[in-house]
């Protein structure tokens, strides 16, 4: 195959990805309601069904689509992945030179650390949030979609590859660690008002969410200061001469890091759990965002590149 065909092959599975996920978050979206119908509507077996109609009945819809959504999400993922590893191949080197690049290798990074949590400790809860963000990133990636081509000379260094795959991997776990925050906040409220939802009631208990909440931000945390703190610098000093010249997107990272470190010291020394834990996470990924899309559109610098 030339490069123009694996171009082609990278533009129709990034496409087709997309679609299905989007059939993923549906499918989520679909057990939900499902899951609000049952709660209403007990399913009970053998009530005047044959014994086929009985054993499909068994099980209710929301169990089903609940493990299609996820059977969707991995096809996503492999297709995505499929795209990656084409577009590297179209364009001879790592495949995140661009916003477009970034949007697709950093979608398809974070639903393989998805579905490993799925399988390690049963994270499927947070699968609409997943989906869903993954849908709107992709979005964008395609609205800012260049031909593959060659790096800058100032990507050209594998320091580059550690720094970013890095901050790729430590975004995918704080994007699950921002789910967990987002349904702890709403579970506590509902509990604190005594209407739980049959929506709410699927998801684990507020404790459960707050400590997977933890661990995932802290792993990403660890993450996020080698990629952002420690091999960006030194791909900094590569390129440009200097390890540090407060850019935009280095001083974003920074502040990132800042409001993780501050999450992460307050809920271990001063016991901020709960709440307040949830509403600094929050903010963190706000910050994670805004520094991986809104520095690189509203703000020129060294990582103009990156457009």
């Amino acid at each position: 195959m030339t490069s123009a065909d694996y171009a082609e092959f990278s533009n129709y599975a990034m496409a087709s990805g997309t679609v299905v996920l989007a059939l993923a978050f549906l499918a989520h979206l679909a057990e939900l309601l499902f899951a609000r119908q049952e709660a209403v509507v007990p399913v009970r077996a053998g009530a005047g069904l044959s014994a086929d109609e009985e054993a499909a009945e068994v099980e209710p819809r929301s169990a089903v689509l609940s493990r299609i959504g996820v059977a969707l999400t991995v096809v996503a993922a492999g297709v995505l992945v499929a795209s990656v590893l084409t577009r590297a191949l179209a364009a001879g080197r790592v495949p995140w030179g661009n916003m477009y690049e970034f949007g697709l290798t950093g979608v398809s990074i974070a639903l393989v650390v998805y579905l490993v949590l799925v399988r390690l400790v049963q994270v499927q809860w947070v699968a609409p949030m997943v989906t869903g963000f993954g849908l709107a990133i992709l979005g964008l990636a395609g609205v800012e979609y260049v031909p593959a081509g060659p790096l800058v000379p100032a990507l050209h260094s594998y320091w580059l590859v550690i720094h970013v795959a890095a901050v790729m991997i430590a975004g995918a776990l704080f994007l699950v660690g921002a789910a967990a925050s987002v349904l702890y906040l709403l579970k506590d409220s509902a509990e604190q008002r005594g209407t739980v939802g049959p929506i709410l009631a699927r998801v684990p208990e507020i404790a459960a969410m707050d400590r997977i909440a933890f661990r995932v931000h802290a792993v990403g945390f660890v993450l996020w200061t080698f990629g952002a703190l420690i091999a960006g610098p030194i791909w900094a000093h590569y390129a440009w001469g200097r390890y540090w010249g407060w850019d935009p997107k280095e001083v974003w990272a920074f502040v990132t890091w800042a409001v993780y470190a501050g999450y992460l010291h307050a809920r271990v020394t001063a016991g901020w759990r709960g709440r307040r834990a949830a509403i600094i996470a929050l903010i963190g990924f706000a910050t994670f965002v805004f520094s991986y899309y809104g520095v690189n559109t509203l703000f020129p610098g060294l990582h103009s590149y990156a457009k």
